[in-house]
């Protein structure tokens, strides 16, 4: 936003106080000052000139020769092609040397034979407007040879801020807010507006009706004698400071006095609003409305429209209608001045991608109390600059908007608390005050009423009130001090810790890239893994159409990220730690069970042959890292079972149902991936899912991972083989080998899977490397052969036999 420096003196007296102070001041105690920049640099280079004479140029009939008194003495000559130069004028003259807009420079030169010392300006070649049909006629009592910044007391400098540093304060949005806040960090006195309407030369009456909650509140000034034409310079320099472009005297007093105390205002012509009425009412589906720009919107139910009637005459807050905007010809007026609540305003503009300083102001929640302020400033400044114009009529208020005072308990010694300094009473109470806002009590609460243009959304809590008094005191003057508290460890969060070292060892050794997906499940990949028809919680508000379902389990979500990461890459390891939700398992409090999940997904070309991809295929990596996994969580590492032989478990749709086993009692499942599935999604070669419950692990026994010390006896390796029935699962085995060894029994590792050849049909040969190792003594053969007795004697009676061959 744009603010004048010298329009700010029109509400408080900056003598003695520069542009660049103002600037820091502003940046330290209110918002961030991007830029101070001088406002039309060129006025301060050209220079006040008399036309002496005008003659004609003997070679040319549209130029002509004028003799131009610059206040040295001497007459500079100077070719002039403006149709409006005339004797006697006073014009801006750039003097050779001197450097206009567009890196222009002046010259002398010749033109068709006749020598001219400079150039007599026009607007648009100063950088003031588009001004260019004739030059820049000036009063005709401005101070011959003087810069025409000084000369006409056009010295200006625009202090740009950045809006974003202002979204939260709507009273900033006018050189009066920036003012006020001057004001109290300078200690100096606010001057007065005008106050309250004029009384009215007329009895035009206008009705109001509010139909829609989106207005808080209407009113409706009818106004005549107005004499639409060109505005006076001062106001049209004082908007193009501001960065707005100069139209005609009702256009600009609209501007000029929303970008003054921050409400926007609109004139209608009176004639098209005529006996009807105003009418706010929201948009009907697809109404159609033409604006100010001539373009024809499309409108939805929802947008706010101003109607004389029911025909409408302007967008409410974005713009108006391009029917009822004043021309030369209007005669009577009817100025709006509203208040709209934002998010309608808001929707509006960006869905039709029509932002307008109105809708900028309007979306920042203004006060409906500064309608009593702008009228009044209003028709002051149409009094002045057309003294005909005139109140035609009593004004029309609606709305049923009332507002409370809003009061605040503030503590004196809660300031000085949390600012980390003595801040005294009486300066807490200057400082409220100055900034407009009441306070009564002297004792150690005082009761403070927050002025209505800062009470829409800004302050309503204490610390917004310390905050005031902290910035406007000056968080610079705070000082430096020790930190000085009590220091306690954090508690400790066991599944935080267990999360990130989970993360730490399959990024790490394990070598799976982790990843992040969004909780929902879209329709499509739904229905491609087959749960779709199973119950999900569903959001009512989703980022897109058909990714309404939340996940059951975070399985699905990394089986979805295979067929596009297969195609760049052989071999894929993803892992996801997330959440599942579950509606038909609700908690006590009837809400969606949470499941905590650790998710791992293995895709790799298929192994040569079925018992290599028994012992290295994907689902034995990934069983294989599961185990590991729990294993370095502290905790002794549960039985596998096959998933048709698990109680209570269910295998997923998109799991193989054959080759699927079971962690514990649910601590977690591996299994391969439904051939089905695996078609319908794209994905070839040997892909495998495994899910490890976060929870379940949580709740296990772990007696932690301890040192064991290097053994002093050397151990001894052998192999065993045993020939069992299809059904009975590797780990089975495991037990047998470890009960048999007698507590001797170091490691157990399978090496390799046997089917068919000479074996009966319906049985399995498994072969275990085996260590056994004792802690007192080095074992021999012996040992070796009471193992394999006692492990022979397990096998058989569980239908199985050791291999001795």
């Amino acid at each position: 936003m744009k603010i004048s420096y010298r329009w700010l003196n029109r509400h408080v007296d900056l003598a003695g106080v520069s542009p660049e102070r103002v600037a820091e001041l502003l940046t330290l105690h209110t918002a961030e000052v991007d830029s101070v920049t001088r406002f039309a640099p060129a006025l301060d280079v050209v220079t006040v000139g008399h036309v002496q004479s005008r003659a004609r140029h003997p070679d040319a009939d549209k130029l002509s020769v004028c003799q131009v008194d610059l206040g040295t003495g001497q007459l500079a000559q100077i070719v002039c092609g403006a149709p409006n130069v005339a004797e006697g004028q006073k014009v801006a003259v750039a003097t050779p040397g001197s450097v206009l807009p567009g890196d222009f420079k002046i010259k002398v030169s010749k033109i068709r034979g006749q020598e001219s010392q400079g150039m007599i300006c026009s607007e648009r070649e100063l950088g003031l407007g588009e001004e260019h049909d004739g030059i820049w006629v000036l009063p005709s009592d401005a101070a011959l040879g003087e810069p025409v910044a000084k000369a006409l007391r056009l010295e200006d400098w625009i202090i740009e801020i950045d809006n974003k540093s202002l979204t939260h304060r709507p009273d900033l949005w006018g050189h009066r807010g920036i003012a006020r806040e001057l004001a109290a960090l300078l200690g100096k006195e606010l001057l007065p507006l005008p106050k309250g309407l004029p009384a009215p030369k007329g009895k035009r009456t206008i009705g109001v009706r509010i139909e829609t909650p989106g207005c808080l509140r209407y009113v409706a000034l009818p106004v005549a004698g107005v004499v639409n034409g060109r505005s006076p310079d001062w106001l049209r320099h004082f908007l193009l400071a501001a960065g707005q472009r100069p139209i005609d005297l009702l256009v600009d007093v609209s501007n000029f006095v929303m970008l003054d105390l921050g409400q926007p205002n609109h004139f209608f012509d009176g004639a098209a609003v005529g006996d009807a009425g105003i009418v706010v009412r929201e948009a009907r589906e697809k109404e159609r409305f033409t604006t100010l720009d001539g373009q024809q919107r499309d409108l939805v139910s929802g947008d706010l429209l101003i109607c004389a009637g029911d025909r409408p005459v302007a967008l409410a807050g974005v713009m108006g209608g391009a029917e009822s905007k004043v021309t030369e010809g209007t005669t009577g007026l009817v100025l709006e001045l509203a208040t709209f609540r934002p998010t309608p305003v808001r929707k509006t503009s960006q869905r039709l991608a029509l932002r307008s300083e109105s809708s900028a102001r309007f979306e920042k929640s203004l006060d409906p109390a500064l309608i009593d302020e702008t009228g009044p400033a209003i028709l002051a400044l149409l009094a002045e600059l057309s003294p005909g114009a005139h109140l035609a009529g009593p004004a029309a208020d609606a709305g049923d908007w009332r507002r409370e005072p809003i009061r605040v308990a503030l503590r004196p010694e809660r300031v000085r608390d949390v600012l980390g300094k003595a801040v005294p009473d009486d300066t807490q109470r200057s400082v409220l005050e100055h900034l407009g806002f009441g306070v009564d009590g002297a004792g150690p609460t005082w009761n403070v009423t927050v002025p209505s243009w800062r009470a829409t959304k800004d302050v309503s809590i204490e610390e917004d009130l310390i905050e005031e008094i902290g910035r406007t005191v000056g968080y610079a003057s705070l000082g430096e001090a020790a930190l000085v508290a009590d220091l306690a460890p954090a508690p400790r969060d066991e599944r935080r810790e267990l999360v990130r070292a989970l993360e730490n060892r399959l990024a790490g050794a394990a070598r799976f890239h982790q990843v992040e997906t969004y909780s929902f499940l879209p329709d499509a990949l739904a229905r491609h893994l087959g749960v779709a028809d199973l119950p999900h919680v569903e959001v009512q508000n989703p980022i897109a159409e058909g990714w309404q379902r939340m996940r059951r389990s975070v399985a699905p979500s990394l089986v979805g990220l295979l067929p596009d990461n297969l195609r760049q890459r052989i071999e894929v390891r993803l892992f996801e730690i997330g959440k599942g939700y579950l509606p038909d398992a609700p908690t006590a409090a009837g809400e969606p069970k949470e499941v905590h999940e650790l998710a791992l997904v293995l895709a790799a070309p298929k192994r040569a042959s079925s018992g290599d991809a028994a012992l290295h295929g994907s689902l034995a990596r990934l069983r294989g890292a599961l185990e590991a996994l729990t294993s370095a969580a502290g905790a002794l590492v549960p039985t596998w079972m096959r998933a048709d032989q698990s109680p209570g478990f269910a295998t997923p749709a998109y799991a193989h149902p054959a080759r699927a086993a079971v962690l514990g009692a649910g601590l977690g499942w591996a299994a391969e991936l439904h051939p089905a599935v695996a078609r319908d999604l794209g994905i070839e070669g040997d892909a495998a899912v495994a899910v490890l419950d976060l929870g379940a692990l949580l709740a296990l026994d772990r007696p932690g991972v301890k040192h064991r010390p290097l053994p002093k006896f050397p151990g001894l390796t052998l192999d065993v083989a045993l020939l069992i029935p299809e059904e009975v699962p590797a780990g089975e085995l495991t037990d047998w080998i470890r009960t048999s060894g007698k507590g001797l029994v170091a490691d157990v590792r399978l090496f390799d899977l046997f089917r068919g050849g000479s074996l009966a049909a319906g049985t399995k040969s498994l072969a275990f490397h085996v260590t056994l190792q004792a802690a007192d003594r080095t074992l021999g053969e012996a040992d070796q052969q009471k193992f394999l007795d006692r492990l022979a004697r397990a096998a058989e009676a569980r239908g199985g036999k050791l291999r001795r061959e």
